[in-house]
């Protein structure tokens, strides 16, 4: 029987548990709102994590948050046939040195700020059809690391305008499972590639919110649900500015999520008290509300059906340097309590 809904969804004939979800942090977002919920959070200023570099920080990220979610699970490593995994570094380098002790199969995915709806979406895709009992799905980003990679170096201390979002240090880990959990992925709505000509590197959120209009858009629409259908519709990381945009955008097109909608990027820091800007950003941003605000709530029934979208800048400083636009893609799960 065909799972294909629509033009860009899948609806699981037989729904893939969460089993557990893991949240690892650094210092100024055990110092945000959701501070309290994260599994654990290092209390060091210099966000290294006791390694020499960001980078090698950030696989230390990744393998911590990969272990505690298989814990969480009551498994161990050897249970799990596939690991879904990304990061925003070139060539998944946070990912690669991170998880390569764990000697497991593993997908290396690069989706940007995305990269946790697109492991969710695959991890999923796999254990429903079969060739997998239980899979791991996880991402990171490192504030110092996306920095150095994509716009100054830290010690340039540079000025940076209100519309920039500041990338999230974290790491989220998911396993899936064919049961057992208190949570399930019941759909997924892949997202396209969506270019509105934004040049502007430093507005994540202005380039990334037509891509989440369109994913929604298109989820409504193949799974002919209205907003009020979903108790949340969380985005990954617009922040501020792309949150105004997205409502706007969704209007046009007749329909109104303004009362159901939150952000990632919102959601994890005070602006106002942590000099955030916009919000927060990053492939950690939604990994990280996810496994510790969003999934839980999932659990305890408080939200029966939730639309979870990260959303991803599709560029590069090689890109942006010659002068192209910064595309967008989200990629849309629906979680239900079970």
């Amino acid at each position: 029987m065909t799972q294909t809904v629509g033009k860009q969804s899948l609806q699981f004939d037989k729904a893939v548990h969460i089993l557990s979800g893991s949240s690892v942090v650094g210092k100024k977002e055990g110092e945000g709102p959701l501070g309290a919920y994260f599994d654990v959070v290092d209390d060091g200023d210099d966000q290294m994590f006791g390694e020499e570099t960001w980078e090698e920080a950030e696989s230390a990220l990744q393998k911590e948050a990969a272990q505690l979610a298989i814990v969480k699970a009551k498994l161990t490593k050897d249970d799990i046939r596939y690991i879904y995994a990304g990061d925003l570094l070139g060539q998944l380098i946070a990912t690669s040195f991170g998880l390569s002790q764990l000697q497991l199969p593993m997908f290396g995915l690069y989706g940007a700020c995305s990269t946790m709806g697109e492991a969710l979406s695959l991890g999923a895709m796999t254990v429903c059809a079969g060739y997998a009992e239980h899979v791991l799905s996880l991402a990171s980003s490192h504030f110092g690391s996306a920095e150095k990679q994509f716009r100054f170096p830290l010690g340039y201390a540079n000025q940076r305008p209100l519309s920039a979002t500041w990338t999230v240090t974290g790491s989220g880990a998911f396993v899936l499972g064919t049961k057992g959990g208190k949570a399930r992925i019941t759909g997924i709505t892949t997202g396209k590639i969506v270019d509105y000509g934004i040049k502007d590197s430093m507005n994540m959120g202005a380039s990334m919110s037509p891509a989440a209009c369109d994913t929604i858009f298109q989820n409504f629409q193949d799974f002919q649900r209205q907003p009020e259908d979903y108790d949340k519709i969380f985005t990954g990381d617009l922040g501020y500015i792309g949150q105004e945009i997205l409502i706007k955008l969704l209007k046009d097109k007749g329909y109104d999520i303004s009362k159901q909608h939150s952000d990632c990027g919102i959601e994890i820091y005070d602006r106002q008290t942590q000099d955030t800007h916009s919000g927060g950003s990053g492939c950690g941003c939604s990994a990280v509300t996810l496994a510790a605000h969003i999934l839980p709530k999932v659990e305890r029934g408080e939200w029966k059906r939730v639309l979870f979208v990260p959303t991803g800048a599709l560029h590069s400083t090689v890109s942006f340097n010659e002068g192209q636009a910064v595309p967008g893609i989200a990629h849309a799960v629906v979680i239900e309590h079970c």
